[in-house]
């Protein structure tokens, strides 16, 4: 009886004369058929029966894990995204072994891997997802996901509010030799400012070099810290008990308790963190909320800035400031204090953010604070009076928006469009407000404080039907 004949990847690639490489990707991308002699064993009919050059010029080359971890890396945005670190080589090697890249050779901790599965990877829009979820994180990262100081981090493990989930020993040679590095999941570490909402984060985040840590006063987390109330739950999800006490009654898969009454059950944290994800009523926030800052250019053109993590507070009053805070690159912060380094300041024509309108200012913009935090990034500042503040135009170059009150009621020939405030915006062709007319008119920025005035006062019971604004003042983004 013939002894039957199987292959490993290292036969298959010789007997085809192909690197193990190009075997290793014929097999993980489905070129070849799946292992059908046993786990990573082909039988002898499969391997003859592959085309050599087709498995050949399906791997145009492996490229390295520190060139994967670059392109990654690039592919969460540049410049890099504020509390994302870097990819890593190690961390290619994570996803390599939660099945998102296919292995080629080279180290296990740093694989090779193809270039063409990296660049898809990359497109994906859940990448940032993807790498928290897969990827632990070393200390050092672990503060910049947090975006927070490293001795903050410390701080936060000491006391328990975050633990290891396993570590990794890096050998630093003539550094001090072999150390072992504690390893920090990625999804808990960003869902910090989640699980305990009473800390000030804002205040972790912009503390200044040097400046004592909001931390400071931060008591231990006993083993009972792990164990949620239901109002603790409340917390988490930013809703009411009653919401909590419902999802309980009506989801048969929320987590049952592992202590307390039955009165004030007691909930494991980690089970009822899952289940929130799971179910949409917490989010994971992989990303930090940015926006758009649109500045006219002394000369003529604009320039326009990434915000991130921005915070806007407007003043009550015309006599107020407006102030706007984000993170910001060096080279954006230079520019940005030469464009509102003139004498009445620099004029914004468009900010765009989450959570409110979009705001123009034509002039009076100036840098208020450039500020390095202990955590390395740049911490900016604008401020600008609170009465030149306007809605922007939905036009590209942006601009504000004006109102304009007529001294005379407008009659029936009237093309402007009416506004809340009572007043209107004219256009061009309009007989009695159009440009071949010179009525009297008083101006406001449309959306701002006197049009936010007016708008208390007007009827709006008649023709008015444009829709309304929401003229309180905006918080800072959490």
């Amino acid at each position: 009886m013939a002894k039957r004949v199987v292959y490993d990847e290292y036969g298959a690639a010789s007997r085809l004369r192909v690197s193990v490489a190009a075997w290793r990707w014929a097999a993980g991308s489905g070129l070849v058929p799946v292992a059908d002699a046993g786990e990573r064993l082909w039988s002898r009919a499969v391997v003859e029966a592959a085309d050599p050059e087709a498995v050949r010029a399906a791997l145009p080359g492996p490229v390295g894990a520190g060139v994967a971890a670059d392109r990654l890396t690039q592919a969460l945005g540049t410049p890099l995204p504020r509390c994302r670190p870097r990819v890593t080589a190690a961390a290619v090697g994570h996803l390599v072994r939660a099945g998102l890249l296919v292995y080629l050779g080279g180290e296990t901790e740093f694989p090779d891997v193809h270039p063409d599965q990296v660049a898809v990877l990359g497109r994906r829009r859940d990448l940032p997802a993807l790498v928290d979820r897969h990827v632990p994180l070393g200390p050092d990262q672990a503060a910049v996901r947090l975006g927070v100081r490293r001795t903050e981090f410390d701080v936060l493990v000491e006391r328990g509010y975050v633990s290891p989930v396993g570590s990794v020993d890096i050998d630093f040679k003539r550094q001090g030799g072999v150390t072992t590095v504690p390893l920090f999941s990625a999804e808990e570490v960003a869902l910090l400012p989640v699980v305990w909402p009473s800390v000030e984060w804002r205040a972790v985040r912009t503390v200044a070099a040097g400046r004592r840590s909001p931390l400071a006063g931060l008591g231990p987390v006993d083993p009972g810290g792990y164990r949620l109330l239901l109002a603790g739950v409340a917390r988490i999800a930013r809703m009411g008990r009653a919401a909590v006490v419902q999802w309980r009654r009506r989801y048969d898969d929320f987590p049952a308790p592992v202590g307390g009454t039955g009165v004030h059950p007691e909930f494991d944290r980690a089970a009822v963190l899952a289940w929130l994800l799971a179910h949409g009523k917490i989010e994971m926030p992989t990303r930090t909320p940015t926006g758009a800052l649109l500045m006219a250019r002394p000369g003529g053109g604009t320039r326009t800035f990434r915000l991130d993590d921005p915070c806007l507070t407007l003043a009550e009053d015309a006599s107020g400031e407006d102030r706007l805070s984000f993170w910001s690159t060096d080279d954006d912060a230079e520019t940005l204090a030469a464009l509102t380094g003139g004498g009445s300041g620099g004029t914004l024509r468009r900010l765009t953010m989450p959570g409110t309108v979009a705001w123009a200012v034509p002039g009076g913009v100036r840098v208020l604070d450039r500020v390095r935090t202990g955590a390395g990034g740049l911490h900016v500042t604008l401020a600008w009076p609170a009465g030149l503040r306007g809605a922007a135009s939905p036009q590209p170059t942006g601009g504000v928006i004006r109102h304009a009150l007529p001294y005379s009621v407008p009659g029936e020939a009237c093309a402007c469009r009416r506004q809340e405030c009572g007043g209107l915006v004219p256009v061009g062709w309009c007989v009695e407000h159009g440009d071949t007319a010179g009525p009297a008119m008083e101006w406001h920025p449309g959306a701002g404080l006197r049009c936010a005035a007016l708008s208390g006062k007007a009827d709006l019971g008649g023709a008015l039907t444009d829709t309304m604004i929401d003229f309180r003042p905006v918080s800072c983004n959490r």
